[in-house]
């Protein structure tokens, strides 16, 4: 069985326009590489030539890949008042939490693994912080079990 691809709808909506990009804009440019290159001469040594078919076929596998991601791509609904009221950390939601070992408070949104970026505060379903915070309520502490030593967490605030 294949995977969904979990997205956000901003994840969705950077794929639909990466998609957009690359079909409007890069794969024209890597076409017209192309014309030029040939208009070269001789292609069985011609480098140019060569290096636009190699961009030629990275675009085109990026491409591909990008609408397959759209084509299995779930949205996690996100609704910060319903987070509020439930106060229940859901894929999508986005929590404070006090690292209880150095008592430092962090703010992150826990997102599917194609949209995580842990510099912007967004980290992956699968990561061992959030497979500890989904599920739980403002208020609960719960410890993060990691390939070195466990720590423990205390929510403060989902939304």
């Amino acid at each position: 069985m294949e995977k969904d691809i979990i997205l956000t709808n901003e994840g969705l909506q950077e794929l639909q326009e990466e998609l957009n990009h690359l079909i409007n804009v890069v794969r024209p440019q890597v076409i017209e590489e192309l014309v030029e290159a040939r208009a070269q001469g001789d292609l069985s040594e011609n480098a140019d030539y060569d290096a636009a078919r190699n961009r030629q076929a990275e675009i085109e596998a990026r491409i591909k890949e990008v609408e397959t991601m759209i084509s299995k791509a779930k949205i996690i609904e996100e609704d910060a008042n319903a987070n509020k009221k439930t106060g229940e950390v859901k894929l999508g939601s986005t929590v404070t939490f006090t690292n209880k070992k150095t008592n430092k408070q962090l703010k992150i949104k826990i997102v599917g693994g194609i949209e995580a970026d842990p510099f912007e505060g967004k980290i992956s379903n699968e990561s061992p912080l959030a497979k500890a915070l989904l599920g739980k309520k403002v208020g609960d502490t719960m410890e993060v079990r990691e390939l070195k030593e466990p720590y423990k967490v205390e929510i403060n605030v989902v939304e």
